[in-house]
């Protein structure tokens, strides 16, 4: 006799794997977000130069010291970190805290979704305001989007359910 096994093809299951997997991408996502914020807040901070790729339309210093490197006084990079740690502690807290359990994912979109906004501007900025790049800042701006992505995947399966 041979029994059948229910959970590959049992959407109850599969459900709470997926809502699992898109939350490790998005903390995988945040902590390289942090590490790459992280480096540029250290920069920042110290004064110290940043490796940069120096090459064709490539100039970090032309970005990182431009009137667009800082919002009110506050250097985008310390920005830049506290929004991937706030996202991280909603993500990591968002089944433990009550207010996040029922809010948690909304929240985090509503964030991840001014942050993606707030990151094509600045490559708006790089692209044909200062007409240079950061390698830094477009690493940023790419895991920004590929955040923005998971997390509106994540709304989409906690609206549906």
């Amino acid at each position: 006799m041979t029994t059948k096994n229910t959970t590959e093809h049992n959407p109850v299951v599969l459900q709470p794997r997926l809502n699992l997997t898109l939350r490790g991408v998005s903390l995988f996502l945040v902590a390289i977000g942090i590490a790459i914020s992280g480096y540029l807040s250290i920069v920042k901070l110290t004064d110290s130069s940043q490796i940069c790729i120096e090459t064709g339309p490539f100039n970090c210093d032309v970005v990182q010291s431009s009137v667009y490197a800082e919002f009110m006084g506050i250097p985008i990079a310390y920005l830049g970190l506290a929004t991937y740690l706030t996202l991280g502690f909603l993500i990591a807290f968002e089944n433990r805290i009550g207010l996040l359990k029922d809010y948690g994912v909304t929240l985090t979109f509503g964030i991840a979704l001014f942050a993606f906004m707030y990151s094509m501007w600045l490559v708006y900025l790089q692209v044909f305001r200062l007409e240079a790049l950061c390698m830094w800042c477009l690493a940023h701006e790419i895991v920004m989007t590929l955040l923005f992505i998971v997390t509106a995947l994540r709304l989409r399966k906690v609206l549906t359910a």
